[in-house]
């Protein structure tokens, strides 16, 4: 997958690009992926939840040199960490989109790849997002460029080898965030990033997301969640916001005016939305950053995805015709998703 992916010609269309890879394309090869969970502290008295893929694909090097029965195993992080001299293998960071997990489709594919690649992979999950309701009056939202940071610091300290973290969707804003305020101490933390199908215009894909077909399919998919868990927000921190008003959002402009934008700080959704877009800061990025976004997705227009002259020089943009949202479909009926990590992460290893 690339700037010249096509689409398999029985999905024709955006929407069908990115409804069919989500509910019936095949997105592993063999067992599904498996993860085990670390529950992390946050400064702030809450919880993150991790999800590390299972064994973490540990290379032949990391085999070669493991102890022999009888000899005392090295100490280490949750990521793995290899014996002395031994080189360890990349992690790979994946943060989710709004209302994702490590059981998305996308998350799936990123994992089958670093298992067959050899790589570390790991899910930290946004409050809330874990299954489990977080504890401090706050969720997440996607220009949440603090808790990316404070994320991969962790991450960073728990992994010997090089780091490299993709976004997709709204965690690819709030990635190219981080790594805007970031500037040149980035590269400390993480050797390159990838944002996939983000909306890194918020207002725009706001308002696409709000209107027509995209208001009665996807906008009322995303609130089924959203809306029921801010309702058990409000029953955890009484008083926190107005619930009338919140049973009566029929859009995210108007869920993110009640809930997420006053819960994060923000004055309203034109605050947050104009604050928390990456697209007017892309120039400031120093680290390799790939951002990915197709010309059909329904949820980022493609009239608002940024120009060559607008990034900076560690800027890639890949802006394929097809796609759809997170989609990028492959291969024969029924298709499959690993198009997609292939593509991303073959621009990734270049930049190692």
């Amino acid at each position: 997958m690339h700037e010249s992916y096509r689409a398999p010609p029985w999905l024709v269309g955006g929407h069908t690009q990115t409804i069919w890879p989500a509910l019936f394309a095949k997105r592993f090869d063999g067992e599904p992926p498996a993860f085990r969970r670390e529950r992390w502290n946050t400064p702030d008295g809450d919880f993150v939840d991790v999800d590390w893929l299972h064994n973490d694909g540990a290379s032949r090097a990391e085999r070669r040199a493991a102890p022999k029965p009888g000899r005392a195993a090295p100490s280490g992080g949750g990521g793995g960490t290899p014996p002395p001299g031994v080189d360890a293998p990349p992690l790979l960071v994946l943060f989710h989109g709004l209302e994702g997990s490590s059981s998305s489709h996308y998350a799936q594919a990123f994992a089958d790849w670093a298992r067959k690649n050899g790589w570390h992979f790991a899910v930290p999950h946004f409050r809330g997002c874990s299954g489990e309701l977080n504890l401090a009056p706050r969720a997440y939202h996607s220009g949440d460029f603090e808790e990316i940071g404070w994320m991969l610091q962790q991450l960073r300290a728990r992994h010997a080898g090089p780091v490299v973290a993709v976004g997709v969707s709204l965690g690819g804003n709030a990635l190219l965030r981080w790594a805007q305020e970031a500037g040149e101490t980035a590269r400390h933390t993480a050797s390159a990033v990838a944002a996939v199908c983000s909306p890194i215009d918020l207002a725009a894909g706001g308002r696409a997301i709000g209107s027509g077909f995209n208001r009665l399919v996807y906008t009322r998919m995303f609130l089924r969640t959203m809306v029921p868990k801010a309702l058990r927000k409000l029953a955890q921190h009484p008083g926190l916001f107005d619930r009338e008003r919140l049973i009566a959002a029929r859009d995210l402009y108007e869920f993110d005016d009640v809930f997420t934008a006053p819960l994060h700080g923000f004055r309203g959704t034109d605050d947050y939305w104009s604050r928390g877009s990456a697209k007017p800061h892309l120039h400031r990025i120093r680290i390799p950053a790939l951002v990915l976004n197709a010309r059909n997705d329904p949820f980022v227009p493609a009239g608002c995805l940024p120009a060559p002259h607008e990034v900076g020089a560690h800027v890639t943009l890949w802006q394929p015709a097809h796609g759809g949202h997170v989609g990028f479909p492959a291969g024969r009926f029924p298709a499959h998703v690993l198009a997609l990590p292939e593509g991303v992460m073959a621009w990734m290893k270049s930049r190692l």
